[in-house]
């Protein structure tokens, strides 16, 4: 946006003149105010300038700093609480869908990134074609029709971020595309000269990174959870395979699986693809909660990429042919400017090239892949699987609608509050509270899905959830609120047909309370409730599963499995 400064006059010889003395004295004084104020409109204008890419306000205990993205130029919200229970790193998303009569889960529309007018506007002033040429055509209606002029340039910004929308969207869609185009045929059981090689990385970048379980987290004990190669305490109640396994305990069972895979290599020349055990995820965990300085933060990271530098292995294709296994979210590894959250390692050039495997992909970066979230259930063998399937298949279930979670009423455009407060109105929803503790013992939430028929998975701290896949190895039809908690995250382990295994409702019909999701729900016919049960215990529950490390499965791909697989077939497209 242009801004426009009154030209400075060039001085006059001075008079001797009295009343032009007075004159001239008024014209300085008035010519001082006049000018005094300029450096505080701009500070002014910089300060609005500053606050429409990064704002932070406060709500209740909650400070929110909120950055705009690349992307649909929307917020990205990063929230600090007072307590370290309430840290919360949301990321809004507002799905906007248009109805089928005949189908209520399907979605039709794009889904855009929430954003308010006031925001929107301060966006769209960013492209300053369509702003100015609005402006210029609102000026000449200023005279005799000022509303038509107003109009004209609402319909030109929402022209605009129509447009933005759309080429996001389709974005997406094409990397989800891409993605999907590397599934491997069938089972991949022999190698055919595509071997795996796994770097024996400096401790420091791992098993080091174990060694500090004891104050990772500052209010827990995390070294429980790292015993029994990462999969945590075993959960007799529930049975063999069973444990208390971490959300955040991703990248040491992958890398178990790895070590145990029949196409490892132990020699740079006869591998197709180059595995880099570095435990990111951990790197950040022990500094989330901690005032350390961001340099502290990306050490680490950047004393990686030197060593990687130093390989010859890496420099062949330049990082291509590498994968990254890393257990947090995308946005965790994506410090923006001047934020304290996380490390730059994904901002890094050098990363760019290699794939990245994560809980939680960033949509627009098309070498990140969504995987699975741990689950509590590690199967060793094939029997393992098929006698848990045969248990929830035969498994009453008693409740038509569960969900487990907080309501988080600090956190920005949560629905959590209003599905509590529906589910608790009703008697065929059942509703545990996690403020409790209850959501992290694994018996009482199994137990609800598995005696659930749907499993409410509104978003979390970001749009995916642990829960969404501990639902669905229950056999519990998930209901999604927010199609980026899955949807758009996982292209090689849900399928494309979303219908197949849940049921969508859009969370702004939810937010303004257009709709009751147990009425929804209670109109879903038993047979196709049945049929979409046998899809998810059946042909989709073993592919979400880390089976154990020593385990042996002939029949069945656990998540790491089909991972592999499809990274080999990416691998072996490479010039």
């Amino acid at each position: 946006m242009a801004i426009s400064l009154p030209r400075k006059r060039s001085k006059r010889s001075n008079k001797t003149d009295h009343s032009k003395e007075s004159i001239s004295s008024r014209d300085s004084s008035f010519a001082g105010r006049f000018l005094g104020r300029i450096p505080v409109a701009l500070l002014l204008l910089f300060i609005i300038f500053l606050w429409s890419s990064s704002t932070t306000f406060i709500s209740g205990s909650i400070v929110h700093v909120c950055v705009t993205s690349r992307k649909l130029n929307n917020l990205y919200c990063l929230s600090a609480g007072t307590q370290p229970a309430n840290f919360e790193i949301p990321l809004h998303l507002v799905n906007s869908t248009k109805k089928n009569n005949n189908n209520n889960n399907t979605i039709i529309s794009h889904w855009v990134e929430s954003a308010t007018r006031q925001e929107i506007l301060n966006v769209l002033q960013k492209s300053q074609e369509p702003i100015d040429n609005a402006t210029h055509e609102a000026s000449a209606y200023s005279t005799g029709s000022l509303s038509y002029g107003a109009d004209h340039m609402r319909n030109i910004r929402d022209k605009t971020r129509e447009d933005e929308v759309a080429g996001a969207r389709k974005e997406v869609h094409q990397n989800m595309q891409i993605l999907r185009s590397y599934i491997s045929k069938g089972n991949n059981s022999k190698c055919d000269g595509r071997g795996i090689y796994v770097y024996d990385l400096p401790a420091k970048f791992n098993k080091d990174l174990l060694s500090q379980c004891h104050d990772m987290i500052t209010w827990m004990n995390f070294c429980k959870f790292l015993s029994n190669q990462a999969l945590g305490e075993p959960v007799w109640e529930l049975g063999p395979g069973w444990y208390n396994t971490h959300q955040y305990s991703l990248e040491p069972i992958f890398h178990s699986r790895v070590l145990r895979h029949p196409c490892r290599v132990w020699s740079v020349y006869d591998a197709k693809l180059f595995y880099v055990p570095f435990y990111g995820g951990l790197d950040i965990l022990r500094w989330h909660f901690k005032n350390i300085a961001n340099d502290v933060k990306d050490k680490l990271s950047l004393e990686l990429i030197e060593w990687l530098q130093l390989q010859d292995s890496w420099n062949k294709k330049f990082g291509f042919d590498h994968v990254f296994v890393l257990g947090k979210i995308s946005w965790d590894f994506r410090r923006l400017d001047n934020s304290s959250w996380g490390t730059r390692l994904l901002q890094l050039d050098e990363m760019q090239n290699p794939m990245k495997l994560l809980i939680e992909r960033q949509p627009w970066h098309g070498n990140d892949v969504g995987i699975p979230h741990p689950t509590f259930f590690h199967p060793r063998s094939d029997a393992d699987i098929e006698a848990w399937q045969k248990k929830i298949m035969g498994t009453e279930r008693k409740t038509l609608v569960s969900f487990a979670g907080a309501a988080r009423p600090q956190a920005i455009d949560t629905i959590r509050s209003v599905l509590i407060e529906q589910c608790s109105s009703s008697d065929k929803c059942k509703h545990v509270d996690c403020k409790d503790g209850s959501c992290s013992r694994p018996k009482p939430i199994i137990d609800l899905f598995t005696g659930s028929e749907f499993c409410l998975q509104p978003p979390g701290d970001s749009p995916t959830r642990k829960s969404l896949f501990d639902s669905l190895i229950s056999g519990c039809i998930t209901v999604l609120f927010d199609p980026f908690t899955a949807y758009h995250q996982y292209p090689w382990h849900l399928p494309e047909d979303y219908n197949k295994y849940s049921v969508y409702i859009d969370k702004e019909e939810v937010k303004t309370r257009e709709v009751n999701v147990v009425e929804r729900l209670m109109r879903i016919p038993d047979e196709e409730r049945k049929q979409m049960r046998r899809y998810i215990v059946h042909e989709l529950m073993p592919r979400l599963v880390y089976a154990h490390p020593n385990s042996k499965l002939e029949r069945f791909q656990d998540a790491s499995t089909i991972a592999i697989n499809n990274l080999l077939e990416r691998v072996s497209r490479l010039p």
